[in-house]
This record gives C-alpha cells, sequence and structure tokens, in this order.
C-alpha cells in the first residue's frame, strides 16, 4: 500500500505560485504596494513614505550590484539610527548580500577585526563615526569600498573618508532595480558580532527566514497593532534593532529615528510625533525617570516599552506607569535575533497582591511565537530539570528563530547546538506554570563555600533599597570561602546611602552566606546598549 506521504506528494510540487522563500523584504514591497503616501520614516524635519523608503532602498540596492556586490558578499554599516541605516537593512539583502551593522561605541582593533573576520567589500559610514572608522580601515587587511553618509542632523566634526558620497552612490542606482528574494531563506542575512570581552568576537550568522519569523513575532509579543508610531532609541546595530527595523514595516508603522538617547530628544519625539512603542535597555527607562523636569512633556498618550536584560524593579516599573509607559519585559541574545522570550502577562494576575505581582514580572516568561522549543536543562545529562521554581538549569532554545552559527568558527558552533539545543550559556528554573526565571549567566555563578549563589538574587535585594538606580554583583576570591559576592550600586540623583547600610539591608532580605560582604557605591561600566560590564567589576572586585 501506498504510504500517506506519497499519496499527497504526487503532483503537488512546489511551484512558483504556491512556493516562496521567506524574507522580510516583502514587508517593506507590501507596505509601499499598500500604502504607498504613508509616512515611513521621520528624522529631524525630514518626512519620508512608504513609496520612497522602498525605491531608495532599491536604488541602493542597484548600485551595490552595479559594483559587483551579490550572494554572500558582506556589507558594513558604521551608522547610528538614521534612515540610511534602515534603509540598508532592505538595499543589502535585496542583492543576496550580508549586512553587518557595527557597533558605534567599539574600539578601532575591534572594528578591524570585525571588518577582516567579515570580509567586508564595502562600507557606508556616518560622518561621525569616520575618524573612528579611519582608524579602524588602518589596521585592517581588507580594503572595502567606502561610502560617507552626511546626515543633516548632525553638526559636529568628522572628515568624509569614502570614495563617495551616500547620495551620490543613490543616484547611480534604480529605483525599479528588479529584487529577488534569496535563492534559499537559509540564506544569511546579517552578520552581528558579539560583545568579545573575553577574546576575540564570535560573528552570529542570521537567516531571512529567521528575520521573516522574528519580526512577525515581534507584532504579537509588542502588540504593535497596525500604523504604530516607533521611536527608535535601541541601536539598529544591536542584533539588527531587535528585527523592528523589518517588523515596523509589516505592520505599515512610523519609523522615528534618533540619532542620540537623550531625556530631552526621546521626551520631544515622544509627544510630539504621538509614539506608541519603542525599545530599549533598562538604562533607558533610568533616563527617561531620571530627566530633568525641563527635558520632561506631557504624553497624551500611553507609550509601550519594550525591555530586555534583568527584569525592571517594581519600584521602577511602578515609576514607568505614573510616567505614561507600559513595560513588557523580554529575554533574548544575539543568536536568537534578540529577543525570543516575553512575559507574557495573564490578566487575572492583576488582582494579585503587590508582592505576587512582583514575583510574576521577575520571570522571563515564555517562548515567542515563533520560537518552536524552550527549555531549562541539566546540560550534562540534556534532560529538563523538574519545573519546580528551584532546581536551577541552562536555559536552551531551539527553532527557526536561532541562528546559522557562527562564522568560521565549527568549534563553538557545534559546542552552542550541542544535543540539538541552542545552548544559552544562561542559569535558570522552571515554574510549575512553564515560566521560565533566569538565575544568572553560567559564568556569573558565585560558588561560595560549596553553595550556589544567584548573582541576580542579590542584584534583585540591593535594587529593592530605594536609594539604589543600578545595581551589579560579582564573585570576589575568598581564601577561606573560595569566592564571596561583591556588590557595586549607581545611586539615585542626590540620594546618600553608605555601603555598611547597604550591606545590612542585603542581611535584612536574603541569607547571610548570600549577602555581600561589601557593597561599592560608583558609576557602573556599561556596553553602548546599555548592559552593565560585569568583566571589568571582577577585575575592581579583585583590587577590593
Amino acid at each position: 500500500m501506498e504510504g500517506l506521504d506519497a499519496l499527497y506528494d504526487r503532483h503537488l510540487d512546489r511551484n512558483a505560485a504556491n512556493y516562496q522563500q521567506l524574507t522580510p523584504i516583502w514587508f517593506l514591497a507590501r507596505a509601499a504596494g499598500t500604502f504607498p503616501a504613508r509616512t515611513a520614516i521621520i528624522h529631524g524635519s525630514l518626512r519620508r513614505n512608504y513609496a520612497e523608503f522602498f525605491a531608495r532602498s532599491r536604488r541602493l540596492a542597484s548600485a551595490l550590484a552595479g559594483r559587483g556586490i551579490g550572494r554572500g558578499d558582506t556589507v558594513a554599516v558604521m551608522l547610528p539610527n538614521i534612515p540610511e541605516m534602515l534603509e540598508c537593512h532592505y538595499g543589502v539583502p535585496m542583492t543576496g548580500a550580508v549586512l553587518n551593522a557595527l557597533n558605534t561605541r567599539l574600539d578601532a582593533r575591534v572594528l578591524a577585526f570585525s571588518l577582516d573576520h567579515g570580509e567586508a567589500k564595502v562600507l557606508i559610514v556616518d560622518r561621525e563615526s569616520a575618524p573612528l572608522m579611519q582608524e579602524a580601515l588602518a589596521l585592517a587587511t581588507v580594503k572595502p569600498f567606502v561610502i560617507d553618509v552626511d546626515d543633516p542632523e548632525y553638526a559636529g566634526p568628522g572628515e568624509a573618508i569614502g570614495e563617495i558620497g551616500y547620495e551620490a552612490f543613490l543616484a547611480g542606482g534604480d529605483p525599479d532595480f528588479a529584487w529577488e528574494a534569496p535563492l534559499d531563506e537559509w540564506d544569511a542575512i546579517a552578520l552581528n558580532y558579539t560583545s568579545g570581552t573575553t577574546g576575540d568576537p564570535k560573528g552570529v550568522v542570521t537567516h531571512h527566514r529567521g528575520a521573516y519569523l522574528s519580526a512577525l513575532a515581534d507584532v504579537m509579543a509588542g502588540d504593535l497593532g497596525r500604523g504604530p508610531i516607533y521611536l527608535w532609541t535601541l541601536p539598529m546595530f544591536h542584533c539588527n534593532g531587535w528585527s523592528f527595523p523589518w517588523t515596523i514595516s509589516a505592520v505599515n508603522g512610523t519609523h522615528v529615528c534618533l540619532r542620540q538617547v537623550r531625556a530631552g530628544a526621546i521626551f520631544q519625539a515622544l509627544a510630539e510625533h504621538g509614539v506608541t512603542h519603542m525599545c530599549g535597555a533598562p538604562i533607558v527607562m533610568s533616563t527617561l525617570l531620571g530627566a530633568k523636569p525641563e527635558d520632561k512633556r506631557d504624553l497624551p498618550q500611553r507609550v509601550s516599552f519594550i525591555t530586555a536584560a534583568a527584569p525592571p524593579p517594581e519600584s521602577v516599573l511602578a515609576a514607568m506607569g505614573r510616567a505614561g509607559f507600559d513595560v513588557t519585559h523580554v529575554y533574548g541574545l544575539t543568536e536568537t535575533y534578540g529577543p525570543s522570550v516575553v512575559n507574557e502577562w495573564d490578566q487575572a494576575w492583576d488582582a494579585l497582591p503587590g508582592d505576587e505581582q512582583a514575583a510574576k514580572k521577575a520571570r522571563q516568561g515564555v517562548r515567542y511565537i515563533a520560537l518552536e522549543g524552550l527549555d531549562v536543562f541539566d546540560p550534562e545529562t540534556m534532560e529538563p530539570v523538574p519545573a519546580d521554581g528551584e532546581t536551577m538549569g541552562e536555559v536552551m532554545m531551539r527553532g527557526n528563530m536561532v541562528m546559522k552559527g557562527y562564522l568560521k568558527n565549527p568549534k563553538a558552533t557545534d559546542a552552542a547546538f550541542a544535543g540539538g539545543w541552542f545552548h544559552s550559556g544562561d542559569l535558570g528554573v522552571k515554574h510549575p506554570d512553564g515560566f521560565i526565571q533566569l538565575k544568572d549567566r553560567s559564568k556569573d555563578i558565585i560558588i561560595s563555600g560549596g553553595e550556589n549563589i544567584s548573582s541576580i538574587e542579590v542584584e534583585e535585594a540591593l535594587y529593592r533599597h530605594p536609594a539604589v538606580a543600578a545595581a551589579a554583583v560579582v564573585a570576589k576570591p575568598d581564601e577561606k570561602w573560595g569566592e564571596t559576592p561583591v556588590g557595586f550600586v549607581e545611586l539615585k540623583g542626590s540620594e546618600m546611602v553608605s555601603s555598611e547600610e547597604l550591606v545590612a539591608w542585603c542581611r535584612q532580605h536574603l541569607a547571610h552566606f548570600k549577602a555581600p560582604k561589601q557593597v561599592v557605591v560608583t558609576e557602573l561600566p556599561k556596553t553602548s546598549t546599555g548592559k552593565i560590564q560585569k568583566f571589568r567589576l571582577r577585575e575592581m572586585a579583585k583590587a577590593l
């Protein structure tokens, strides 16, 4: 007897009518065809509609193709959150090439490594970053074709270092360029480098299929609806802006560009443009809440704020709510296109007491709709840990929102995918309702006298102190205990509190063996995306 598969496969082949490769480029093409006159981009005095956005992206693709750029080539860009960066997210993949968005705050050595490792054929650079990139190019082996962007919203220093200006380059392109979907949706769409705090950065390669699904999943996780007005405070170089350059086009929204994340500029944009959604690290929330009175503006609308990293303390959530923001907490990694887990709030929890709501909000949550697998495993046995909220394991993911792998690094790729799951390196627990909660990075767990201490748990205790704006806890070598926790905190505004008071506070809220013996009040070192650099704090702790 013929199998069922054979029966339904017979004469039912894939063809151009019933199968197309998934790519987020379709979102811009649809938006331009459906709402050509709708405002797609706002940047200072500039207003650009979807027809113009699409045409300029095709011009870019055409001009790149004219220089021989095609499938598998790397186009590096060093740009802030400006319209040209959005165009690169479409124009580059329209040629089959791969977009490498460089972190604008890295040093020349790391940037040179990225250019060489990614074998960049073209570099598009903003005038503000030109001196840094000139230094990086001098260190790099590759010699990409350099295109200068002169953003009229930038009035600072910086010289042109390229062979041609961006507008002149686009003028040589065809606005009706016949772009094509990738030959295979598994083709690479982007290359993003990890921070490289313990060595050279790893090049995370993502694909068209994952970008398409990640963008649509963002719509659901962020409850974007139709026609949102989105403010760019999250850097587009960070995991391709969590796929939002593609997401916003999928829902025919408006991108409000912002070169610099400053409280006054943010509030001005929120008020003047009726912004409905934004993403950002916790540092952006601190910027908003700590804004000077003269920088703040009354907002007639509620603004959805999507944040990642550590869950915001209850006091911060309450303050954001009073200021007009509704916070959604997400979690993910560069290897999963940014957010792939969301704290999916159950409205029934609104009736819970405040402390119980806070406990629910402290959890990272459940998988995005486009992530097929999320669980917490014992990394040695690859068995799921009990859903008891206590047994710790490693958080792992699998599915279409996971990277292709690390460029030119098969050893790291194989290790990351061991056992058929992506190993996040994050330690956590699984609650009875299936929600996961992070407890630490595997490298950040503190082992004191044989007992595991979660740095996140100690940080949460510090965050509950009313004077603390930001907190981080790391291990300090100890002759007797092996390691002991040390806390580092930034205080709010003019708040004053001593180290001894903070230690006593922790002892009130934690088991004594978990409480740090020292808490240092200082400015916390952070990455360009607002993440606290614990490797620098570990060095500071050793010197205490």
